[in-house]
Parts: structure tokens; C-alpha cells; sequence
């Protein structure tokens, strides 16, 4: 793999994608989920279109999916974050701000290193959304201010 999108993903799978499976998280990359008796747990990988960075959006539905505000049922084993509103979803990143520089960087840094380093800093933010996963009704949600 040549493409530092196609090696960052390669990284996140090999590192962060089996300590998602240790918790319980089934699915395929870039979308998990997690289903519990009284909820659906969502954990998506969210690429910045111009490379170089990603952020993790999580989420949670019912314990049967969701219904669209189109009307479109999607079950459980299928629902994925992106398909609840940006209000009903939440974001892991290590920066502050609104920008993608506030997002998990990996197009800096030693080229042989920097994929799997970013992966790894991934990590310790999995016990932070377990603990908004816990609480999520507090979470700060994508677009409020609250």
C-alpha cells in the first residue's frame, strides 16, 4: 500500500479494530457496532476528504435500529452512526476546536512511524467513549454548543 489513506486504514484495523472486538464491538471497518439488551452501541471511522486525518463519530439507536426521517428502516446488525442526525451523535478526537486540525493527524511525522503511532494515540480515547457510551444523553453532540 502506497496510499497514506490505504495505510492509515490498514493501521486502525490492525490496532484499534481488534480492541473494539475485545469490547464486544462486530461489524466491518469503518463502521462497529456494539448491541446491547437495551441499546445499540455505534462506532464509525470518519476520513477527512483531503487526506491526513480522521475523527471517530459514535452514536446510539434503539435496540431494533433506526427509522429515518425518510421513513427507512434499518436494522440493527446495520445501522451505522452516520445514519442518525449530527445531533444524536457525538465525537472522539484528540484537539478542541471544529476544524480538522482538532482531528487525529497523520500526515506529519516519520513516514515509517506515523500510521502506526496515530493508530496507537487512538486507543487511549476507546475508555473515553465507553465512558460517553455510559452517559450518552451528556455527551456532547456534533453541532450543539452544549
Amino acid at each position: 500500500m502506497t496510499d497514506a489513506g490505504d495505510q492509515m486504514r490498514k493501521a486502525l484495523k490492525d490496532i484499534v479494530v481488534p480492541r473494539l472486538r475485545e469490547l464486544g464491538f462486530e461489524g466491518s471497518f469503518p463502521h462497529l457496532r456494539r448491541r446491547r439488551a437495551d441499546r445499540v452501541d455505534l462506532f464509525t471511522f470518519q476520513f477527512d476528504r483531503h487526506g491526513g486525518g480522521f475523527i471517530v463519530e459514535i452514536a446510539q439507536c434503539a435496540p431494533e435500529g433506526v427509522t429515518t426521517h425518510w421513513g427507512k428502516q434499518i436494522a440493527a446488525n446495520k445501522v451505522t452512526a452516520w445514519d442518525l442526525p449530527p445531533a444524536q451523535r457525538a465525537r472522539i478526537r484528540p484537539g478542541e476546536g471544529s476544524g480538522t486540525a482538532s482531528w487525529f493527524r497523520y500526515d506529519a511525522g516519520e513516514a515509517d512511524a506515523r500510521f502506526r503511532q496515530t493508530a496507537e494515540s487512538v486507543l487511549q480515547y476507546i475508555e473515553q467513549a465507553e465512558r460517553m457510551f455510559d452517559d450518552f444523553d451528556r455527551a456532547r453532540k456534533v453541532g450543539r454548543a452544549d
